[in-house]
């Protein structure tokens, strides 16, 4: 229903736009996550050496 409704508000020409930029965002957070997640192991594993 949400859909329905996002289609009408928007238009269907702008639909696969906004598509690809929640694509864009969601691929952006997970690498950001990833990063993060990197710098958090780093971090712990230097704590674990001192």
């Amino acid at each position: 229903m949400a859909g329905a409704i996002v289609a009408l508000v928007l238009g269907p020409k702008k639909l696969p736009e906004l598509a690809g930029s929640l694509g864009e965002s969601k691929k952006e957070f997970r690498k950001s996550m990833k990063e993060a997640d990197e710098v958090t192991e780093a971090l712990n594993s230097d704590e674990d050496e001192s």
